[in-house]
Parts: structure tokens; sequence; C-alpha cells
């Protein structure tokens, strides 16, 4: 099994970008440090629920501070960005690196990020797939497109990526998982739902996969929220007291670009299905959930939202002891 844990460099109540960037780079150090694998960033725009407005940026720095834990994106957003420009980057990170860089993508929303970066509705809408596939192939050092979104001659993609794995790819519907089946690319599974509809996800992964000529068994990444406390109702006290006041201003960020409705999940309710949905608890009954997850989906690479706490000194020792008390179980 592997295990890595997932920054969101979220902007707690009471405080400001700078302390939430600097808590979730600490967090890398600490993984590190504290045996995990890779440690894996998520972008956000224009909102309190993520500050880290570039996944790349954030994982060449964070890369820069460590010797050998992997560093990955969980998600760039590709229906903002022109998909050579971030082959470009992840194949030079890939390089500087020496193989230690890991490149996640998703569709991304409906979000006022496709107005403000001038790349609209239809790329989000119509544009994902075309938009990925460029992607794949600038990795493979050269690139041309003659599609609806991207048109221009071949070039050679420098420098040229060496180690790099496949494209990992966010998935929170058939269609988009069906899209990375057809193209063997793995898919990560996000927090928001279960083991249940995640084994479900990777049946329909290895059936559409097996069609188009892929390997069935690719290796997918499933997202979790991890606390682990003296006991459950202690880590789940503690992330009743800090999640909420987060998720309330944070998801409220999400402004749909043509106005259609959205409504944020209730803030309280949303901690509580995590909480239930995920190891928070325990070591042994974290292991245990980790263990259970993995037996059920199938899915033997996990990352970690260890942020919850919010509090930089909290999160940190969540690092430690998830490190020395839950994963040595697992492994």
């Amino acid at each position: 099994m592997r295990f890595g844990v997932f920054v969101l460099a979220g902007r707690f109540p009471g405080q400001d970008d700078g302390e939430a960037l600097a808590r979730s780079l600490d967090v890398v150090e600490c993984a590190e440090a504290a045996g995990f694998d890779d440690a894996w960033v998520a972008e956000h725009h224009f909102m309190s629920y993520g500050v880290c407005p570039s996944a790349v940026a954030f994982a060449a720095h964070a890369l820069g501070r460590t010797r050998r834990i992997t560093v990955g994106t969980a998600v760039s957003v590709l229906s903002t960005a022109h998909p050579v420009a971030l082959a470009e980057q992840a194949a030079m990170l890939d390089r500087m690196s020496g193989g230690r860089f890991r490149l996640g993508v998703g569709r991304g929303g409906p979000w006022v990020d496709l107005e403000v970066f001038g790349t609209g509705l239809g790329r989000y809408e119509r544009g994902f797939a075309e938009g990925l596939d460029v992607l794949v192939q600038a990795l493979s050092g050269r690139v041309a497109a003659s599609g609806e979104f991207f048109a221009f001659r071949e070039v050679p993609v420098v420098p040229r990526p060496v180690s790099l794995p496949p494209v990992t790819v966010a998935c929170t519907s058939r269609a988009t998982v069906e899209l990375a089946a057809a193209r063997g690319l793995p898919m990560l599974l996000g927090m928001h739902i279960g083991d249940e509809e995640k084994a479900a996800m990777v049946a329909c992964y290895a059936k559409a996969a097996a069609e188009a000529g892929q390997d069935p068994s690719a290796p997918h990444v499933s997202a979790v929220l991890a606390h682990v406390s003296d006991s459950r109702a202690s880590a789940v006290r503690e992330l009743r007291a800090a999640m909420p006041g987060w998720l309330r201003d944070g998801l409220a960020g999400y402004v749909p670009m043509d106005g259609r409705p959205y409504r944020p999940r209730d803030a309280a309710e949303y901690t509580d299905l995590l909480c239930r949905l995920h190891p928070v608890g325990s070591p042994r009954e974290c292991a245990g959930r980790l263990a259970a997850a993995a037996e059920r989906t199938g899915i033997r690479h996990t990352i970690l939202l260890v942020e919850g706490a919010g509090d930089r000194e909290r999160v940190l020792a969540n690092v430690t002891r998830l490190g020395a008390e839950v994963l040595p179980l697992l492994r």
C-alpha cells in the first residue's frame, strides 16, 4: 500500500493566506519525516477553501524543500490551463526533481475561473477530452493539434520527461471514468464519496478499460479525510470545532460563471459525513478503516487530508501520529 498526504491550503477563520500556505508546506516536510510516500496539493481560485492558485508552483517549491517524498498535483485544473504549457511545466519538474513529480488533472467546474482566464464554458463542457489528449501527447515529446479548441503545427516539447508516469485524472462522473479508462489513465477519487461508490467507479473503469484494450487495473488514488486522536470521540470533536467554519466560508466561494443556481453544502452536515466515511479516530480505528477501504475498493494508494484541525501545531501533530502510529499497522 502507498500513503500520501493531501493538502488544500485552506484558510481557516482567523488565519491569513500566508499562514495557510506555510502550514501546507510544513505538512509536506513533516510528511516526509513521518514516512509518507507522497504529498499532493490542490489548486483553487478566488476562495478561502484553498488559497493555492497554482498546484504546480507549490509542488516546485515543495520539491525544493524535500529530498525523498514525491509531490503531485491533485489537481491542476485543465479547463483553465493550456495543456501544452502544463506539460512543459510537468516535464521540467520531472527532470529537476529526479522523477519525484506527479501530475494530476481535473475538469474543474462551471465557475467564474473560466470567465477570468478567458477559456469559457466550452472548455469545461466540451473541451476536457481534447485538452487531455493534447496534454498526454505533449508529454511524449512532440505535439500537434487540429481540434475545436487547439490547433497548431507540430512542435517539440522541451525538456522531454524521462520518468513521468501516466497523468492521474480526477473523476466524479461515469463519463469521466470512461474517458480516463479509454486512455489508460488512472483515476483520483475524492473525499465526497464512500467506499461503495468508489468500488463501483473502479468496476466501471475496469470494464471500460478492457473494452478499449487498456489495462483494467490502473494504479488509482483515493482521497480521504484522516484525523487521529486518543479516541474516535475526541477526533470527531476536534474536527467539528474547526472544519465547519472553514467549509462554510470556503464552499461559498464557488461562483458559477453563467448564473446557474448553486447552493453550498451545509458545513456542519458535511463535516459529520466526512467523519463517518473516513479514518477518524484512534490509531487502530484509523488503520482498520484504511485497510477496510483498500479491501472494498481495490485501491492501494490513499492520500490523506490531514489539515482538518486547522491549527498548524495540531495539524503537524496529526501527520506525525499518523506516520508513527497508523502507517506501521498497515505496512
